[in-house]
Formats: C-alpha cells, structure tokens, sequence
C-alpha cells in the first residue's frame, strides 16, 4: 500500500494575508517587512542585513541633525518631515495653482489645486465656483493623489478676482498660473 502524504504547512504573513514567500509580490512589502523579520528571518534573510544597515543609517541621520541645530545653521528654506523609512518630505508651499487643459480640441476644463492649504473647503469651493461661472464645478483627486476642484470651460480670465474676493486669506501674490509648462504668478 502506497504512503499517503503529509499536507504542507503555509506560513501565512500576518499583514497582507499571502504566503510569506510570496509578500514581495503584494502590494504592503513595506508594511510586511519587520512581521517577516520577526516570524520569517529564513524566508528573507536579506531583510535582516538590510534592517540593520538601515538602523545604522538612522542613528547617523540623528546624530548629524542635531550637530547641525547645534551648530546654528539657519540657512534651511524649507520645513522638511521625515517619513518612516527614512524618507524626507518636503512641507507645502501655500499657493494656489491654476491650471488650464484643452480637450477635444476646443472644450476646456480649468483646475485650482492649493485652496485647502489656506483652510477652504473645497466642496464649498467647487459650488461657488460653479455658481459665479455657470458651470460644472467637482472636487476630484488629482495625478498625486491630492484632491483638487475641475471647472468646466476657460475661467482663467476672472477666477484670481474672484478666489481673492471670496477668500480675503488667500493672497494674490500666492496664485499662479501653469502656462506652457512653466509657473507664471498671477500677480
């Protein structure tokens, strides 16, 4: 009579749920990486030299961060934000951003990206601005994942009068116009 076979036991990753051999292929490897160090060092023995490497990388990162407050350095142009991984993220620049796309070759839409940062609600944005213009106003999310508000037609030639007017924080000095590729200041 023929042995009858074991069945194989599966480590399942406790984050994203797939075998652990096969986390590298879904989409939170990141996310995954210290439960596998932790429950699968066999599986990645890569991830362990490369945790460490990183450690030493962040203990270095500290240290020169606080020779440089010591040092007075006063020279930094912009608020940065370290992410987790040791990634550094630039803070916004409070501006508004006005952006006019041709489609169908004579069909505009208008974008305003930037409102948010001086504390206006965009929902409440996008129907003002469809009622002063007669038009299709949304709040949609943009290439970067930002949300944004889209104005059907070419509102370009009043809309800077009129974000002014109806949000006194926003200053005119702070909105720009994509034109060609490049950022031109309203102003």
């Amino acid at each position: 009579m023929a042995e009858k076979p074991e069945p194989m036991k599966v480590l399942y990753c406790g984050v994203c749920g797939l075998p652990a051999e096969y986390c590298e292929f879904g989409p939170e490897f990141e996310k995954c990486k210290p439960w596998l160090i932790q429950n699968a060092p066999d599986i990645y023995p890569d991830l362990i030299n490369e945790s460490s490497s990183k450690e030493v990388n962040k203990v270095s990162d500290q240290l020169q961060s606080t020779s440089i407050s010591a040092g007075g350095s006063t020279s930094q142009p912009e608020e940065v934000k370290r992410l987790p991984g040791g990634k550094v993220k630039k803070k916004d620049k409070k501006e508004v951003i006005i952006e006019k796309m041709v489609r169908n070759k004579r069909k505009c839409i208008t974008t305003v990206k930037g409102l948010e940062l001086f504390g206006v609600k965009l929902s409440d944005a996008s129907k003002k601005l469809g009622k002063k213009f007669a038009t299709g106003a949304s709040v949609v999310k943009g290439p970067t994942e930002k949300e944004q508000i889209d104005v059907q037609g070419d509102i370009a030639y009043d809309i800077v009068e009129f974000i002014t007017d109806t949000w006194p924080d926003v200053p005119e000095t702070a909105i720009f116009f994509i034109e060609e590729g490049k950022k031109v200041p309203a102003a």
